[in-house]
């Protein structure tokens, strides 16, 4: 092994010979038996394991559930001509609640092997990982999987078989198209002509692409023959999996010079002339450092090892250096790089790696860390919210402490998750995408952290929101009576949720003259001197300023936007998230001597004034929906109508497509709980359901007062009002 280590420490330096790519596809299509068939190519594991092993599905949960749940890297190397090349691979879960994970995983990497499956084509979720690649400006290349599916249970001819490539190539190159960005749309299609597409066997370790063929002579027929023949073992040896599909990594991905120039103008928003700017753009490991945790995990002997990629700079260990979101400074314990599945601890890394480090407490994913305080990457933002919330308690008060560590825990490993922690009831509570995320969560928090637990049925996550403007501006009074705040409240335009859906609105508070948000609001239809009112967009919410002339006014916004983002987190209705709110500023009478506007007296006065407007502006519960694709054979076709409209769901669109049909439907969250059950029971086992899209609508209105009572009651509300 040792050998191994050090052809990857002599490549790392060598940014032209690394690439940084991530395995993604939709649950069950063959990625992680992909990701053993590489490490067995690379000689980090025998041969005949591959494809059983799943060496990359280290936890427990993941054996026994046959899916991945946890993203896990690991880097090889592989010689192309006499060259190596340091392959860094990220082996990502396809089962949509931890699509989370897919998201961060993206951020490290410039390349992406999407899978397809040969036989099932794209499913919803393909599309949903390459969404999650082209918004990162990952490029992708194809391997359709499964092949020997066709030959041997299809019994398909060449020609057929090619038809059906041809048919899965499309739609891929269409979906990126649809979400590609202009400048890559073109560039970025996938053609079997050059080598982008490869199609194989992950199962029995074989691959071909175009170039292949033609440099070793081999031809579909051979492949048919070996399976006709039952020869199909000494596939591997002519034409291995990873010599395959590692070349078509090795000429299609980009290496993280190239990849850095187009990737950083779009994931990091700095002044691209500064120093570490144009250190990012060059990938330049003299440069300032820069370095993007994108997961964290707890080692029992290591303690916290924050993964990510390397931007910039050279990364050290006893470095110390500054964390931009948490704002604080740590030292740098130890650098790794991994090997296999194992982690190496090695000196120093240069730019454009994927490495990992001890020692970053308080880092959580997402988080961007330099010398000194600098300009931090974009959020990773993902494409789902929570939506099903447990509460969560320790059986054993003794067990109370460790239960809170555990949970900080948690949410560093899973960003996806929410976790709120209540000191003062000790009821603490956990919110994931789905009943399956949930259940692992709680599963690794009494198995490998070893704290016994008791949880609450899971409930559903609304969002509150209003219909119309306050009919007049609302007061808000400070308990010294010196303070008189103004405020209304109107629901959010199309077009402003539209662009902050696509993210084209960046979220957080505005500090200074900032040209670029005020463009994005007004592309999205708001006026010129409303978008440079703006002081903060919170959690899908807009906060302005409309006041004029207030000399104090400089020094109590930041308290408002404190109080703003707290009534939006919980909304006045039932404490539930607040979505597609306009909150406006539009009068203040302040008193003159500072030492009578603090906080103590700012908060009530803004709080009661917003949830006065909110409460005057036609409040409502939405429901989170999401929409689902069943499959199941077509003698099952009344039975899952009957099941989502019994579910309060609507059906969408029904296809057949041979002995299966394909029925689209949309279902309230709330009423979710159990369907996976529901849904074997009525297909006699033979159905299976994807979620494709969530949004949130509004809750019919003869359920507002009824789901509002209950939550009001749950969260030991008064009955009426807040």
């Amino acid at each position: 092994m040792a050998k191994m280590v050090d052809r990857v420490k002599e490549v790392m330096g060598k940014p032209e010979q690394i690439r940084n790519i991530a395995i993604c596809a939709h649950i069950d299509h063959g990625k992680t038996t992909l990701s053993d068939n590489l490490l067995a190519g690379a000689g980090m594991m025998s041969e005949d394991l591959a494809g059983k092993a799943c060496v990359l599905d280290f936890h427990d949960d993941e054996a026994e559930r046959g899916i991945t749940i946890d993203s896990a890297a690991v880097s090889m190397v592989h010689n192309v001509k006499g060259k190596d090349f340091l392959i860094n691979l990220i082996d990502t879960p396809g089962h949509v609640d931890f699509g989370g994970d897919v998201t961060r995983a993206m951020r490290a990497v410039d390349g992406a092997v999407v899978l397809a499956c040969a036989v099932e084509g794209m499913m919803p979720q393909t599309e949903t990982v390459l969404r999650q690649a082209l918004k990162e400006r990952v490029k992708p290349i194809l391997f359709i999987n499964k092949v020997d599916r066709l030959i041997k249970e299809l019994k398909l001819t060449p020609e057929a078989m090619q038809e059906r490539f041809v048919k899965i190539i499309t739609e891929v190159n269409k979906k990126i198209r649809d979400i590609a960005e202009e400048a890559y749309a073109e560039k970025w299609q996938v053609n079997v002509q050059d080598g982008s597409v490869c199609f194989g066997s992950a199962f029995h370790n074989w691959a071909l692409s175009i170039k292949y063929m033609q440099q070793e002579g081999i031809s579909f027929k051979d492949i048919i023959d070996a399976y006709e023949n039952d020869t199909w073992k000494t596939l591997g040896k002519k034409a291995p999996l990873h010599e395959v599909l590692l070349n078509a990594v090795v000429d299609h991905h980009p290496n993280p010079i190239e990849a850095s120039s187009y990737r950083i103008p779009k994931i990091w928003h700095g002044d691209l002339e500064s120093p570490l700017g144009k250190s990012l753009l060059h990938c330049d490991p003299n440069g300032p450092l820069a370095f993007v945790v994108t997961k964290v995990v707890v080692d029992p002997q290591a303690g916290e090892i924050a993964a990510g990629r390397l931007f910039s700079g050279t990364m050290t260990k006893g470095l110390t250096v500054y964390l931009n979101r948490a704002k604080k400074e740590v030292r740098t314990q130890q650098v790794y790089i991994y090997n296999g599945a194992k982690k190496e601890i090695v000196d120093a890394v240069p730019a454009g790696n994927i490495i990992g480090l001890g020692g970053l407490k308080d880092a959580y994913p997402g988080e961007t860390v330099t010398v000194g305080e600098q300009e931090p990457f974009e959020e990773i933002s993902h494409i789902f919210d929570p939506v099903i919330t447990k509460a969560i308690e320790a059986k054993k008060p003794s067990d109370l402490p460790k239960l809170i560590d555990v949970l900080v825990q948690v949410a560093k490993e899973d960003p996806s998750i929410k976790v709120e922690i209540n000191n003062e009831t000790g009821e603490h509570l956990l919110s994931g995408m789905g009943e399956l995320h949930l259940e692992i969560i709680e599963n690794r928090i009494v198995k490998e952290k070893g704290v016994e637990v008791t949880t609450t049925p899971p409930v559903v996550v609304y969002r509150e929101t209003v219909t119309k403007k306050c009919p007049e501006p609302q007061e808000g009074k400070s308990p010294n009576k010196h303070n008189r705040l103004y405020f209304t409240v109107e629901p959010m335009p199309d077009g402003l949720k539209q662009a902050m859906k696509d993210k084209k609105i960046p979220q957080g508070r505005v500090k200074k003259k900032d040209q670029a948000l005020w463009d994005a609001l007004q592309a999205a239809g708001m006026e010129t001197k409303d978008s440079r009112s703006v002081k903060d967009i919170f959690n899908g919410n807009i906060f302005i300023d409309n006041t004029r002339g207030i000399v104090q006014i400089g020094e109590i916004i930041e308290l408002c936007n404190d109080m703003f983002e707290d009534v939006m987190k919980q909304g006045p209705i039932a404490h539930e998230p607040c979505m597609g709110v306009i909150v406006r500023l539009v009068d203040a009478k302040l008193h003159e001597d500072a030492i009578h506007r603090g906080p103590a007296q700012m908060y009530p006065a803004v709080r009661d004034g917003i949830r006065a407007a909110f409460n005057l502006a036609g409040p409502v519960l939405f429901e989170p929906v999401q929409t689902l694709r069943f499959e199941a054979p077509e003698e099952y076709t009344g039975e899952i109508s009957k099941l989502i409209s019994n579910k309060r769901g609507q059906l969408l669109d029904m296809q057949q497509e041979g002995a299966t049909v394909t029925v689209i439907g949309k279902l309230p969250v709330g009423e979710m709980f159990g369907l996976s059950s529901d849904l074997r029971s009525a297909t006699g086992g033979r159905g299976s359901s994807f979620v494709v899209d969530q949004s949130f609508e509004m809750l019919p209105h003869e359920l507002q007062q009824k789901i509002i009572e209950q939550i009001r009651d749950r969260k030991g509300l008064k009955k009426e009002g807040a």
